[in-house]
């Protein structure tokens, strides 16, 4: 899908595969590009090296947390649409939209989702996003 004049180049931080493979599935049915990661330093790393339009961040991840890494994103790219999603434990349970939100996540999902629902998500966040308000 093209927003503006260019592919919407997606990265997913997620240290599930077989939710990124997910992920990466419906996304490029629907014309992304798409690049996944397991961890989030690698995914911080690639976002300096040649950064993404969107970034979907899982909450809970081994070593580096979902909300630490919204976080460290934001301070580098204040105006970078972030899909924060999660399919457990306490920060899911308590408050997750409006801490995801607080820490800067333009959108949220709870793990299981659907196709339509990761695509609602993307254009939600990509109306916030300033480049695209009119494009999404």
């Amino acid at each position: 899908m093209l927003f503006g004049e260019y592919m919407t180049r997606v990265l997913v931080i997620d240290d599930d595969k077989f939710v990124r493979a997910s992920i990466r599935a419906v996304l490029e049915s629907a014309g992304h590009m798409v690049a996944d990661v397991g961890d989030a330093d690698e995914g911080i790393a690639m976002q300096r090296a040649n950064p993404f339009d969107v970034v979907v961040v899982d909450l809970v991840m081994p070593q580096k947390e979902g909300l630490e890494t919204i976080r460290e994103l934001k301070i580098s790219y204040p105006d970078l649409p972030i899909i924060a999603i999660s399919g457990g434990g306490d920060i899911v349970r308590k408050n997750f939209v409006q801490t995801a939100t607080a820490f800067g996540a333009n959108a949220t999902l709870e793990k299981p989702f659907g196709g339509d629902e990761l695509l609602g998500a993307l254009h939600e966040a990509m109306r916030t996003h300033p480049e695209h308000a009119n494009s999404a």
